[in-house]
């Protein structure tokens, strides 16, 4: 997902005559109140934060001295940027605190005045502002706005930087609440749930990996490795993984996880002599126990509420005790049975394994 980002608003501002009632700024800046024209319905701006490189004051600005030549001062927001932002924000926008919160990252807000020939004096803001989700762990990035506001103006006249940076504020505001209402029901930082639906992968045709199926039992000719040294007569390599497709709608992320229970007959191998019925058996039954599993898996995914920001992270989580449950029951099998030699042990973990497959409805 890539951050949208806003590049360069350039406004030209010719006439001032529309900015009635501006004061003379000393020092201090004081946003007038002024209600925005829309409402937010996906938001709330829950916190403003001043994360500017440099804290200097929000604007230069050009005056003329009592010799009539011209002075440049400093100028700053009452109370400082960030709290007469939030302000501003809260006493202008209506705040819905059922929404998402979103927390507006001020990076530039800068005002600068210069002289030009003729009297004039020409300014020129720059904004960039951040909008991040608030999460319990801190901003969830989402987008960026950044514009630049020019004016010229008279020498002889008030000062632009109240309306200025009024209007850069609004702006940016105007055009997050546009970015949100185009999102919303379609980017997954936005989403609200996670909806999960679980199939078994599969493979039209077969090819060197078997995919578990009831109806797909092993046969020795799957086995298809040469015999390594050892003791043991046979041996098979299986797994338990899954694959994950996600898309949003409507503000959920419909989240379709494939589980595979594996082996590839290219991992498989068996001595001649050992090619029974028992010893297939006993290898089929590590593969019915990757089956158990992976149902298993299924069932707590199921159970899950995961949360539409990080689902990965829980799922992940989740898979790695998988494993482990997969690495205690066929450790335990093989212990128990003594890897098959014990006849009596086979025809219990047989049973106790049928009796599991059937509570899982895989067989019947």
């Amino acid at each position: 997902m890539h951050i949208n980002r806003l590049h360069i608003i350039l406004f030209s501002i010719v006439s001032i005559l529309l900015f009635g009632g501006v004061q003379k700024v000393e020092g201090q800046i004081v946003l007038r109140d002024a209600k925005l024209n829309f409402t937010p319905h996906e938001f709330y701006v829950a916190d403003v934060t001043d994360d500017r490189p440099n804290k200097s004051p929000a604007a230069s600005l050009i005056f003329k001295d009592e010799a009539h030549g011209y002075v440049t001062r400093a100028g700053d927001l009452k109370d400082g940027v960030p709290i007469a932002i939030r302000h501003f924000i809260g006493n202008n926008l209506q705040q819905d605190t059922s929404l998402r919160p979103v927390i507006i990252s001020i990076k530039a807000l800068k005002l600068t005045e210069t002289s030009q020939p003729g009297g004039r004096i020409g300014g020129h803001l720059a904004i960039d502002l951040a909008f991040g989700l608030q999460k319990n762990y801190g901003s969830l990035a989402l987008t960026e706005y950044t514009a630049g506001i020019r004016y010229a103006r008279s020498d002889a006249v008030a000062n632009m930087a109240e309306p200025t940076i009024r209007q850069g504020i609004e702006q940016g505001l105007i055009w997050f609440n546009k970015w949100m209402n185009d999102h919303a029901e379609t980017d997954a930082r936005l989403a609200r749930s996670v909806k999960v639906s679980l199939t078994d992968f599969s493979e039209k045709t077969e090819g060197d990996t078997i995919y578990y199926s009831v109806g797909r039992p092993l046969t020795w000719p799957d086995f298809r490795e040469k015999p390594m040294a050892g003791n043991f007569d046979a041996e098979i390599f299986t797994s338990v993984g899954y694959t994950e497709q996600a898309s949003v709608v409507h503000g959920v992320i419909h989240l379709n996880i494939s589980i595979k229970v594996e082996l590839a007959k290219s991992d498989c191998w068996v001595r001649s002599r050992a090619q029974d019925d028992y010893a297939l058996n006993h290898e089929q039954r590590h593969f019915d126990i990757d089956k158990i599993i992976g149902e298993h898996f299924k069932q707590k995914l199921l159970a899950m509420n995961l949360p539409p920001d990080n689902y990965d992270g829980d799922i992940n989580m989740e898979y790695l005790e998988t494993l482990r449950e997969l690495h205690r029951m066929q450790t335990q099998y093989d212990r128990e049975t003594r890897h098959g030699r014990d006849g009596y042990a086979q025809s219990q973990w047989d049973k106790k394994i049928d009796a599991e497959l059937e509570a899982l409805n895989v067989k019947k």
